[in-house]
């Protein structure tokens, strides 16, 4: 009786070729590299400490209205405050200049993030020297100046984002570029959190007297002014370090051939904008709030009308 053999699978080299861990496809080498943060946990937390720093003005931001509101301000003063908040929104135009203009020997992405950390620190300063007679011991809050200060510390927040998200895509390994989207989710998060329910909490005396003193006092364990100051500093004394200690790598001989100057970025912005899904999207993004939006910036200052205490506010 004949045995049968086995017959073996014929696969031709091109199918092969399809297995290998990298291949070039369409002229890009395609990576199947596995992520590890074994020799990226450092800059991952470089990168998440900074996107943290980021988010205090953003917490800040939130925590002023409710501080505002107690002293009986208008509906259209906080309409007027809001406008603070809008450099994050439209960072999209301003993003290529910080893209196309730097200084080599510093860094591509250090030339922005220094200078723009050193301003917002310097901000936090001048705002800590003088928010007690603007807001805090005054019932009538100057509303036009602090729109202004807050505005300009917003436009250098999103700045120093935009100079971060581009760093990240090289302080990190290819293979773990992915993690710096969560260090921005997380680390905004936690630095928001830290500006406003942090603060809320810590500033309010009722919540400090119940659950955090045995002995009752008229004030919080922290004051806005004091706030302030301890964040300005702390802006100051990271950038130093940031600036001394941390170096970009040398991506020049990587990305040379593909460098665009101001004008090539700035038309490319636009050739984006105008394929036929980004116009859809930014629709559905620019009109995706507006049915609930009034409610979720209204109910919080109604709420506190009301006398709800501010920290419970925060807390929810």
């Amino acid at each position: 009786m004949n045995k049968v053999k086995p017959r073996k699978a014929m696969v031709s080299e091109d199918k092969l070729e399809n297995f290998s861990p990298k291949r070039k496809k369409h002229g890009l080498h395609v990576s199947k590299a596995v992520p590890s943060t074994i020799g990226d946990r450092l800059n991952i937390a470089i990168l998440l400490f900074l996107y943290t720093l980021q988010g205090v003005p953003l917490g800040l931001s939130a925590a002023i209205p409710i501080i505002m509101q107690k002293k009986h301000i208008t509906y259209k003063e906080q309409a007027q405050f809001s406008f603070s908040t809008w450099p994050f929104s439209l960072k999209l135009l301003w993003a290529p200049i910080v893209d196309s203009i730097f200084w080599p020997k510093f860094g591509r992405r250090k030339t922005w993030l220094v200078p723009v950390q050193y301003l917002i620190g310097f901000f936090l300063l001048f705002l800590a020297m003088n928010i007690n007679d603007w807001l805090v011991f005054t019932e009538n809050p100057n509303t036009t100046f602090l729109t202004l200060m807050f505005f300009c510390l917003n436009f250098l927040a999103a700045t120093q984002d935009i100079a971060v998200d581009g760093w990240a895509l090289t302080m990190l390994r290819k293979e773990n570029v992915g993690y710096a989207s969560t260090c921005n989710s997380v680390g905004q998060t936690i630095g928001a959190f830290l500006g406003y329910v942090v603060f809320i909490t810590l500033e309010s005396p009722t919540f400090c007297n119940k659950w955090l003193r045995f002995t009752e006092s008229t004030e919080g364990l922290i004051t806005l002014q004091g706030f302030l100051y301890f964040w300005g500093y702390t802006f100051m004394i990271a950038t130093t370090l940031v600036a001394i200690f941390k170096h970009e790598k040398d991506q020049s001989s990587q990305h040379d051939s593909h460098d665009l100057n101001l004008y090539q970025t700035y038309k490319l912005l636009g050739d984006i904008m105008k394929l036929p899904s980004v116009k859809s999207l930014s629709i559905v993004l620019l009109t995706a709030k507006i049915g609930f939006s009034a409610i979720d910036v209204v109910s919080s200052l109604k709420i506190i009308d009301k006398g709800i205490p501010k920290d419970d506010i925060a807390l929810i």
